[in-house]
């Protein structure tokens, strides 16, 4: 633990949010840091590059944030834009804006100059608050973002960039004294923050999450993830994706660590998790095969560690190769219309004597949803209606409840289609198992119906992923003549290693039916996503350039 290196700075004054009535509070994530910066003053909130803040200077650099937003004219129902890897700014972003009822816009720092700016001017954010190494994207957009009123430059590892004008981020939160109070949003179901979508199939749409919400669903991260005052949590799940998961509000809640990292790269994890003896961390399955193929594997224990996984189905490999390095598998489910995760494949006790194939298989499972949320998961055919519980009949995941999105902002015709039915619809397609549990056979976009049959390229990337020989592996549908569509895997090989086509191919067929089998393979790296998830449009995309599109049969 960190305590000896801790200095004790003077206790800020924390105010306890008072409740509208002796029976109801008001909830927002607020709570969570004034708990914490009361019960845990002196305790570690933020690590990062061996700098330590406490909860109380945690609680006071909020509050200063939230004053230095208030001085330059944001107020309550203002947007502020914050364009920053993982950092302690971004965690503080997290707080600040809620302190004065202002809304958070966390941009991924991957996206193009036109992306941000399409964002920055459809949220009407007043201010963007960026890292100086993207000081060049910013210069690209400027002219393009006329609502933006002021920019506050993040100096990390790049020198401040001089030619755009604004203040220093430190120098902007010294430059005002902290608020004696965090007074949060009017109500809780006002707009928390806006989390834009990737924009896949369109210009991307801003999803509205609520303080009741974020509050609920980040409890149900720390109570899913089994954290408490002693967890050390270390950032390799990007901040601005879906609000990391709710992971700023959860670690807060129970008074835990948060580690900061500025990029994602498995020596510095490995180096992280064992200096800082980390405890809990989140990572989309491709990630995690980044991290086990890395040298730094080979000698790495991870036993003590808890690893939330989701973004896209895990294989039961990797779920098998991580676990045997000595770390547990929490595998989740979930959408940024769902706050993240809001599912989970929660452990039964039978499978403690399970070996360990079953075992990743079973956790392989979407499952069933956080414990905060009740009953609101369901599995439906075209009318509505539930689908059987025989892990062969596929239907639509459609969600109801506090861990549904508000809606997207400024989008009423997409919020109500989304809500049709007076049920939230995923566009995943999944089967539900006898027990309840529910598993993803695809997004609805992805299934691949050849000859008029459909096909999980989940499933056969299940399987081209047992063999040895395979780090990852990407399967769409692309064009035939003769069956409309047929399956092609995209395969990057493990360690560099010399694989063929018909290898690959040969070992699908051995283990399901020669249908679902890959007819080509192609062998390279694959497009991914800030957060590691593979990006199968792109690859879809290519292999239709120029034709259209021919269903034949279809099923769904």
């Amino acid at each position: 633990m960190r305590q000896n290196r801790v200095n004790v700075e003077p206790l800020p004054r924390v105010i306890i949010m008072t409740t509208p009535t002796a029976s109801t509070q008001k909830l927002t994530p607020l709570l969570f840091l004034e708990r914490s910066a009361a019960v845990y003053p002196h305790r570690a909130a933020c690590i990062y590059n061996g700098a330590v803040t406490t909860y109380a200077l945690f609680y006071e650099r909020v509050c200063r944030q939230a004053a230095a937003l208030r001085s330059v004219g944001v107020g309550p129902g203002d947007r502020v834009a914050f364009l920053l890897p993982n950092l302690p700014s971004m965690l503080e972003a997290n707080f600040g804006p809620m302190g004065i009822g202002a809304v958070l816009v966390a941009l991924n720092i991957r996206l193009s100059p036109r992306e941000i700016a399409y964002i920055l001017n459809h949220s009407g954010s007043k201010v963007l608050v960026f890292d100086s190494e993207l000081a060049d994207t910013v210069r690209q957009l400027r002219d393009d973002c006329p609502g933006v009123e002021t920019y506050v430059q993040v100096r990390d590892t790049t020198p401040l960039a001089t030619d755009i004008p604004g203040p220093e981020y430190e120098q902007w939160l010294a430059s005002v004294d902290p608020l004696p109070e965090l007074l949060g949003p009017a109500t809780e179901n006002d707009t928390l923050t806006i989390n834009y979508t990737s924009g896949t199939t369109g210009m991307p749409k801003g999803v509205e999450y609520t303080p009741r919400g974020a509050y609920l669903n980040a409890l149900g991260e720390a109570m899913e993830m089994g954290m408490n005052w002693r967890s050390i949590y270390l950032w390799t799940l990007p901040m601005f994706h879906a609000n990391g998961w709710c992971f700023p509000w959860a670690v807060t809640a129970v008074g835990g660590a948060h580690v900061c990292l500025r990029r994602v790269e498995p020596a510095e994890v490995y180096r992280l998790i064992r200096e800082e003896s980390v405890t809990h961390l989140c990572a989309a399955p491709t990630v995690l095969t980044g991290l086990y193929a890395a040298p730094e594997a080979a000698s790495a224990d991870l036993s003590g560690l808890t690893i939330m996984t989701a973004g896209a189905p895990p294989a039961p490999q990797v779920i098998r190769t991580v676990e045997g390095m000595g770390a547990e598998i929490i595998h989740v489910y979930g959408l940024t219309e769902t706050y993240g995760p809001c599912t989970v494949a929660a452990g039964q006790p039978d499978w403690d004597t399970m070996d360990s194939e079953d075992l990743a298989r079973v956790k392989a499972r979407q499952g069933v949803p956080f414990i905060v949320y009740g009953s609101g998961l369901r599995v439906v055919d075209e009318e509505m209606a539930d689908v059987p519980r025989d892990a062969e009949t596929m239907g639509e995941v459609v969600m109801q409840g506090d861990a549904v999105m508000k809606g997207y902002y400024d989008d009423a015709d997409a919020t109500a289609e989304a809500f049709r039915g007076g049920w939230f619809h995923s566009g995943d397609l999944a089967v539900r198992h006898p027990d309840g549990y529910i598993e993803l056979q695809d997004r609805s976009k992805d299934i691949i119906i050849s000859g008029g049959e459909n096909i999980s390229s989940q499933e056969v990337e299940k399987v081209i992923m047992e063999h040895p020989g395979v780090l990852e592996v990407c399967v769409v549908g692309v064009p035939d003549q003769r069956w409309g569509e047929v399956p092609k895997a995209f395969v990057v090989p493990r360690g560099g290693g010399q694989l063929t086509a018909d290898e690959i191919i040969d070992f699908t067929r051995d283990r399901i039916a020669h249908f679902k089998a890959p007819k080509s393979v192609e062998f390279g790296d694959l497009p991914k996503t800030a957060t590691g998830k593979i990006q199968k449009y792109i690859l879809r995309d290519k292999e239709w350039q120029g034709q259209e599109r021919r269903i034949q049969g279809s099923q769904v």
